[in-house]
């Protein structure tokens, strides 16, 4: 399934009497970033319904609002990609978070999900954009199986060579399972081609959200990719949990010492470019992970 946010109004009625707003998170520019689905008012729609908008929006998630208690700023959310709904969504929260800063203004606000309990602050930035920071339930990782490794390796159609032996491979939490594997080259990255069924069937074995491949351009800027074969989509342009994961991951293998700023470059290769910030320390286990979302119009 392919990501189309061209054309599409912010607001439509897929399946009334919900409202669907369309957002781009982790950009400045609705052609760039992953785009979410957000409905504020979910708490008439059963599973089945919010599944069935998730697959009408087709982006690689929608977040629904199914309660609220606006006067403590505290939303209920459940996450849906076009196939089966998720514990938790780092874009789709960002977008979600943007649209309720919009409309109730920006501060501070908490969100319970399937993962846990979310905090996300807003706030506007120089240029009057909204900027969301969600500080993610506490992060492990742990290294990926010889059996987890080579079966991912096999369907992505990459050899052990390809990777980057100063970062092992890990299966990393941040909300959702996600295997880590980074490459000694940006060429490598660049050249994503893999078994779409047979990479969905691994991670639906293992319980994988993404499998997020990365580059070390330096010890403060990674490029990233995230097939996601198990939501539909062949790729996600930006990968908010993955990010929160991923911090947990930079923690657990000592590439972070102190408190330390992470920037992270999604979506490069398939034309939607996406910037995350992350945030780290080795003393807290969460992660914070910082982006700006845009209405689609």
């Amino acid at each position: 399934m392919t990501i189309d946010a061209n054309g599409s109004s912010p607001v439509n009625r897929l399946s009334p009497p919900a409202e669907i707003l369309r957002y781009s998170a982790f950009t400045h520019d609705p052609a760039g970033g992953n785009p979410a689905g957000v409905v504020l008012d979910a708490s008439g729609l059963d599973d089945a319904a919010m599944l069935t908008i998730a697959a009408e929006v087709g982006y690689s998630e929608t977040a629904f609002v199914t309660g609220r208690d606006e006067a403590s700023r505290r939303f209920r959310v459940r996450y849906f990609s076009p196939l089966a709904e998720v514990a938790f969504c780092g874009h789709a929260t960002v977008a979600l978070a943007v649209a309720l800063g919009e409309r109730l203004g920006t501060g501070e606000i908490v969100l319970d999900t399937l993962a846990g309990e979310i905090p996300v602050a807003t706030m506007v930035d120089g240029k009057g954009a909204v900027l969301a920071t969600l500080t993610s339930v506490s992060t492990h990782s742990r290294p990926a199986a010889t059996a987890e490794l080579d079966a991912a390796l096999k369907t992505l159609g990459w050899a052990p060579g390809d990777l980057d032996p100063a970062l092992p491979p890990h299966v990393a939490f941040g909300g959702n399972d996600h295997l880590v594997l980074a490459t000694a080259s940006r060429e490598r990255l660049a050249d994503l081609d893999y078994d779409f069924d047979g990479l969905a069937e691994v991670m639906r074995r293992h319980g994988w959200t993404t499998v997020h491949l990365v580059w070390r351009e330096s010890p403060e800027r990674f490029h990233a990719r995230d097939p996601f074969p198990v939501g539909g989509v062949v790729e996600d342009p930006a990968t908010g949990a993955a990010a929160a994961a991923f911090g947990g991951y930079l923690r657990t293998v000592g590439l972070v010492t102190g408190p330390a700023t992470i920037a992270i470059r999604q979506g490069e290769d398939m034309g939607r470019a996406s910037d995350l910030l992350i945030d780290v320390d080795p003393l807290d286990t969460r992660t914070r992970v910082t982006g700006q979302a845009v209405p689609i119009g």
